[in-house]
């Protein structure tokens, strides 16, 4: 019996898979649980559809996305804090206030995109990369000035 994953399955295959299992197996355990779905020519035909839509849906999320990490690298931003003796600031720079300094630039990117090993604790400037999507990553230029 050949059937179409609906969900992943352990030891048999992932989503939208196309298997041969055994009539048992399919006709008791998978399509009860609408775990699958019988790969007849209309399922067949649907799957198809369903992952031209997908691709359609991916190449679009991947045309923004690098328009968005090319501003990121274009945009630099500044932010300002107190700092003491030897350029160390009092209180650090986060990926959270990296940002919303991209916010306040007209770039919105989630805080957890911002990928910054450890805070900025001195005055400079620094390359911070940010993963805008799988595959696609930018740098943005960080100023941390003395406010």
């Amino acid at each position: 019996m050949k059937v179409i994953l609906q969900q992943d399955v352990d030891n048999l295959g992932s989503t939208g898979d196309v298997k041969e299992v055994a009539d048992g197996f399919g006709r008791n355990f998978l399509l009860p649980r609408k775990l699958a779905v019988l790969a007849d020519e209309r399922n067949v035909h649907r799957l198809q559809h369903q992952q031209r839509i997908a691709a359609a849906r991916q190449a679009k999320l991947l045309t923004a996305a690098k328009e968005t990490a090319d501003k990121i690298s274009k945009t630099p931003v500044s932010i300002k804090r107190q700092a003491g003796e030897g350029d160390k600031l009092f209180g650090s720079v986060t990926n959270h206030d990296i940002a919303d300094a991209l916010a306040a630039a007209g770039i919105t990117v989630d805080k957890k995109s911002v990928v910054l090993e450890e805070p900025i604790r001195n005055i400079g400037v620094f390359q911070v990369p940010v993963k805008v999507l799988r595959g696609v990553d930018a740098s943005v230029k960080v100023y941390v000035i003395r406010g």
